[in-house]
């Protein structure tokens, strides 16, 4: 396809996953890109929380698989032949390779912004009209059209404030300098699990505060329940409709206290209170950007702000704070100022992962909505511990749960809990994209033995004549 020789001038504050997919997006189709950033190619998102975090908890999935390797007749023996009873994890040499990774990536997307023509510029961003951008005050940068992709930041306390040492965010645990001997998290949400789980597959104790009445409230209930039994199978201790009120440091010591009255003490604590977003003196709301009552930029489904030159795109949005959603936002934002093909971003076709052990993947219109009337779904649920593969490797705990509508049989969502279920859930994903029937999704070959197997059978049970 010819390419218009027209030149758009881009500018575009933030290098996330919603800024540096859209300026690949931008540079494709021939506009003149500037990316003005502050932390680093790549954003939190490869810097300090998606990259880094899943990076850990690969050692801790390696150690969670470890610890039933005997039962599938694998032992382990020390130098003179005696059974090893233990198995230990270098903290450090795991945190040194987190960031080592995560700085790896973030030059890997550099480069290839650079070979497709970006410019890069370091420094704050700040808007100064609905065609303009300067930079921590000295260069004002021209633009055809702006986008904002500048994140979000961990939710601090001021009765609960991070010392980066022993009372942390997410984004300093990387730097610790000794293995927590009992790890407290504040918060038990998608972040609060995730770090809950890993460190606890690591040999740490862990207590988990969370102020609803089971781990991850915003997920899949079925699911839920089965990560918070297999978690306590494995001897975390979770508080459930436990508020914290405070967290405290003495010494060597943190001291997390519930509004109840009661405490918990422990080496270190993670707080995962949610995010804020990185919106505060950007100049938005002076140009007319509007924001809602939390400060996230309110955007229509091209990504399009208040000001029809200025576009927004990511966690700064609070649209869905999703890696992959952020970079859709960003690419669409681009296609839409750009006259190319474009789709709006429709949510319910996302799918999403809670990277703890077991994992959670979702993808559509989840079981709460259908409780709640705002779909008619039928539904299945096959245990993973029926499949032949799942047998194989030991997996016990799982389940695979499709929705279909009645009448047609077309696949509105699905939930996988189990190992790798972030890899599973796509064939469910494609079919909610592509609006397959369940026998369609039942008549395609899976591989036997295979986990993905009990998509099929679940899609087979749901079949209708």
């Amino acid at each position: 396809m010819e390419r218009s020789s027209v030149q758009n001038r881009i500018v575009i504050i933030g290098g996330g996953p919603g800024g540096y997919e859209a300026a690949h997006v931008a540079a494709q189709l021939d506009a003149e890109v500037t990316v003005v950033d502050t932390d680093g190619i790549g954003g939190s998102a490869v810097l300090t929380d998606c990259v880094p975090s899943k990076t850990l908890i690969a050692t801790s999935d390696l150690m969670t698989e470890m610890a039933g390797a005997s039962e599938l007749g694998v032992n382990f023996q020390d130098h003179q032949g005696d059974a090893a009873t233990t198995v230990k994890v270098d903290l450090a040499k795991v945190d040194a390779r987190v960031k080592q990774l995560a700085a790896d990536q973030s030059r890997d997307i550099q480069a290839r912004l650079e070979r497709d023509g970006v410019r890069i510029v370091r420094g704050r961003g700040r808007v100064t009209g609905p065609h303009t951008v300067s930079v921590d005050g000295g260069e004002e940068l021209e633009a055809d059209a702006i986008l904002v992709a500048t994140g979000a930041a961990p939710r601090v306390l001021d009765t609960a404030q991070p010392d980066g040492e022993r009372i942390l965010t997410w984004e300093q645990v990387y730097d610790l300098q000794e293995v927590p001997s009992h790890l407290i998290v504040v918060g038990s949400g998608v972040t609060g699990a995730e770090f809950a789980s890993a460190y606890l597959a690591l040999g740490i104790e862990v207590t988990l505060v969370s102020s609803r009445d089971r781990v991850l409230p915003g997920e899949d209930a079925d699911a839920a329940l089965v990560l918070e039994d297999v978690l306590t199978r494995r001897g975390m201790n979770v508080l459930g409709t436990s508020r914290m009120a405070s967290v405290t440091r003495e010494g060597d010591e943190v001291t997390v206290t519930l509004t109840d009255g009661r405490t918990v003490t422990g080496s270190h604590c993670v707080l995962a209170l949610g995010s804020v977003p990185n919106t505060h003196d950007l100049g938005l709301e002076e140009v007319g950007v509007e924001l809602d009552e939390g400060g996230f930029v309110v955007v229509d489904k091209v990504s399009r702000t208040t000001v029809r030159s200025i576009y927004a795109a990511g966690d700064c949005t609070g649209i869905l704070m999703l890696a992959s959603v952020a970079a859709m936002q960003g690419r669409i934002a681009m296609w839409h100022f750009l006259g190319d093909a474009v789709r709006p971003i429709d949510l319910k076709k996302v799918s999403s992962n809670v990277f703890t052990s077991p994992e959670i993947a979702t993808v559509g219109w989840s079981q709460k909505a259908v409780d709640d009337g705002e779909i008619v779904a039928e539904s299945v649920t096959l245990p993973l511990g029926g499949n032949a593969r799942a047998k194989m490797q030991g997996v016990r705990d799982g389940f695979v749960k499709l929705f279909c509508r009645p009448g047609t049989g077309v696949v509105v969502g699905g939930v996988i809990v189990g190992p790798r279920a972030s890899e599973l859930i796509h064939p469910v994903a494609l079919a909610v994209e592509a609006s397959l029937t369940v026998d369609q999704v039942a008549q395609g070959f899976t591989v036997y033995p295979s986990m993905s197997g009990s998509v099929a059978e679940a899609a087979r049970r749901l079949h209708r004549v």
